[in-house]
Order: C-alpha cells, then structure tokens, then sequence
C-alpha cells in the first residue's frame, strides 16, 4: 500500500515536467488561416457591425411618439367684464399623433439593412489582406528554416577543415592564419543562423496575434509544405468581378445606393397627422365638447419637393460614377494579373535553372577542390572561395525562391482584394 502511495504521488509530481516536455504543435497554412477568420478580433468587430444595422433597420419603422397636452381654450383674460356663462370658456385635453407613410419606412428599412452587407464586404476585405500577411510571414518562416539547414551543413564543412588545419599545423602542413579564418567563418555562420531564428521568431509572434493568441505561444510550421501557382484560365471581368471582394462591397453600395434612392423617391408621399381635442367647459351649463382633425402633408408642393427631386439625381450621378469606377478597376486589374502571371512564371524557370544547373556545377567545384585540398595540394583559402561560391549560390535560390513565394502571394491577394 506505501508503495502504491509513493507511485501515486510520483505520477503528479512528473505530470507537469511531461506536459513541458510535449513538442510544440505543427500548424499547416490552412489551419492558421481558418483559426484567423475564426479569432480575429478585428474581424469580428465587422460582424458586430453589421448586426447594428439589423436593429437600426427595425427602429426606422417606429412612429414618433403620440403628444398629450393640457390647457385652457378660449379663456379671457382675468379682470374682464363676462356678460355670458359661456364666455368662461373652457379646460382642454389634447391627444395628437403622427401617422408616417407606411412605404417611407418600409423604404428606409431596406436601405439600412443594405448597409449590413457593406459591412460584411469590408471583412472579406481585411480577412484578405490578413491572409496576404498571414501567408508572407509563413514563407519568411519557411525559407529561414531552409536558409538554417544550409548554414548548419556549411557549418559542419567549415568545423571539418580547421581540424585538418589543426592537424596539419604541427607538421608546417599548414598555417595558422588559415585556422583563425576558418574560425572567422565559423563564427560569421553562426551569426547568419541567429539571423534567421530572429526571423522565426519574428514570424511566429505575428502570426500569433494574427490568430488571437499570446505573442510568445510556440508553435511549428510544415516545413515540407512547397507554395504552388495555379494561373487561372482566363481573366474576363465577369470572372473578376464574381471572386474580387472590392467588386463585391462596390456592388453592395451600389445597391445600398439604388435602395437609397427608392427611399428619397418615397418622400413624394403623404404622411399624416390626427387630432383628437376634448373640452370641459367652465361653464356646468354648457355641454361638453370635442374636436378630431385629420392632417396630411403636401410632399408635391413645388418648395417641398425641391429637396428630395435634387438628392435622387445626385445619387443618380453617384451611382453611375461607382460603376464606371467598378468598369476601370475590373479592366486594370485584368492586365495586372497577365504581367503577375508571366512574372512569376519567368522566376520559375530561373529558380529551376539555379537549382538543376548552376548549383550542381558549384557542388562539384567545391568537391573536387575538397578532395585536392585532403591531400594536401592546395591551400584552405582555396577551398573556402569554393565553398562559398557554392553557399552564396544556395543563399541565392532561397532569395528567389521567397520574391516567387511573396509575388505568389500578391497575385492571389490581387485576385481576391
């Protein structure tokens, strides 16, 4: 039974070390992404938003409140001369009530919940933008992480010949000039790779608080993941303008607009007013009295509709505006993405150019000085121009290869703005 107990208490004591001990989680693009449509709190701001405008479209079909009032009615003035009981005149109650056009705000109602949709159409926009940056980070990330096998195997190589050098010297094989530099690049490698944990890391606590989540929370990217570009097959308008979400919140306020202009045409419309007046005379002789009186506004009255005539053609004007702006942004963007296209498509083949030709050619430089250099024909100066002609090659790639990744990005955010 002791024995159990102290198992038992073994268990939780080592419970924490092993949750500690547990590798950082693998997050692939996809799940960043979603996890940033799902927590952002930007994004979710726009969603507010456009729930307001659900209540705000219900309380423009509210009337005014009704009007109650109390007072005297045909009541001389003290100290004159009353020849009449019924001269005393009377107290007063009033009741009176506006009765809005049922289609004005029917009208307005649409108008305002259009607006939601504006709202909504400015998420897509952000979460777009956020995932061109989302994106961008996890390329820096990756390419850093393949910069940091690059430098690693340099550092191996470097750390392989000061031993040579280190053996040699005693036997005046070699100088120690060379070990010192070989010491120099050493070290310079070793900074190159702090660089790039910098990057990592810089990356890492962006994309954290992209997702909502505490800027020092460790995660890993797929670092096997290899960005792909799938041109599409055409760039028509009507294509554009049915994936692109600037098009979309421009046809939204293009009908937010169309729905205003309904709304202002309504105004033409009568709206009404009743009046119900009841009098207690003063008098208990005279009989009690009332009056009802039924109003309606005069909209057509030509200083009237002056107003709402000249803002239904200004939104007119408006709106043939914004869509002329729709026609020119769809057609520069159609001929930006064919230049994105083929720019990329060119970096794709220097990239294979690089990687398939040049890069073996350096390898097999380096190798062959390395192999003159073991049996001690050639000095390690020699050897490390060769090496890092080779590095500085592979370095170059990966530079390309993050323009192509960025420019991959910029494409599919201009695609989808």
């Amino acid at each position: 039974m002791r024995h159990s107990i102290k198992y038992i208490l073994l268990v939780i004591l080592l419970a924490p070390l092993q949750l500690l001990a547990q590798p950082p989680a693998i997050l692939p693009l996809d799940t960043i992404l979603q996890r940033i449509d799902r927590n952002n709190v930007l994004l979710q701001s726009y969603g507010l938003k456009a729930e307001s405008y659900k209540y705000s479209a219900e309380a423009a079909t509210g009337w005014m409140a009704p009007m109650v009032g109390v007072g005297t009615f045909m009541t001389p003035y003290p100290n004159q001369i009353i020849m009449d009981g019924r001269d005393r005149g009377n107290l007063m109650l009033a009741i009176e009530q506006d009765i809005p056009n049922t289609a004005k705000l029917n009208a307005k109602k649409k108008y305002i919940a259009s607006q939601a949709n504006v709202e909504r159409a400015n998420r897509d926009i952000t979460l777009n933008d956020f995932k061109a940056q989302a994106k961008r980070l996890y390329f820096n990330w990756l390419v850093a992480t393949q910069r940091i096998k690059v430098l690693q195997e340099n550092e191996r190589i470097m750390v392989m010949m000061k031993k040579i050098e280190e053996v040699r010297y005693p036997y005046n094989q070699s100088q120690l000039g060379s070990v010192f530099k070989a010491d120099a690049r050493i070290e310079e490698n070793r900074n190159m790779i702090r660089m790039q944990e910098g990057t990592i890391a810089k990356a890492r606590a962006w994309l954290n608080s992209l997702m909502n989540a505490p800027g020092n929370q460790q995660f890993e990217i797929d670092s096997l993941y290899q960005p792909s570009f799938t041109p599409s097959a055409s760039y028509d308008t009507a294509m554009l303008a049915s994936v692109r979400k600037d098009v979309f919140k421009m046809n939204e306020s293009i009908r937010s607009m169309q729905l205003n202009v309904e709304s202002m045409q309504k105004e033409k419309k009568p709206d009404f007013r009743i009046r119900f007046d009841h009098m207690y005379p003063l008098d208990a002789a005279m009989p009690t009295a009332f009056s009802v009186m039924g109003m309606v506004s005069i909209p057509i009255a030509p200083w009237a509709s002056k107003m709402y005539k000249n803002e239904v053609k200004a939104m007119q004007y408006n709106i043939q505006g914004m869509e002329k702006e729709r026609a020119a942004m769809l057609q520069e963007t159609q001929g930006m993405l064919y230049g994105m296209q083929y720019e990329i498509q060119s970096m794709q083949k220097r990239i294979i150019a690089m990687e398939e030709k040049i890069i073996p050619a350096l390898k097999k430089t380096f190798d062959a000085t390395f192999l003159v250099y073991q049996e001690n024909k050639i000095q390690l100066p020699a050897v490390i121009d060769a090496w890092e002609a080779q590095t500085m090659m592979q370095m170059n790639v990966l530079d390309e290869k993050l323009k192509l990744y960025e420019m991959i990005v910029d494409y599919e955010k201009e695609l989808y703005r």
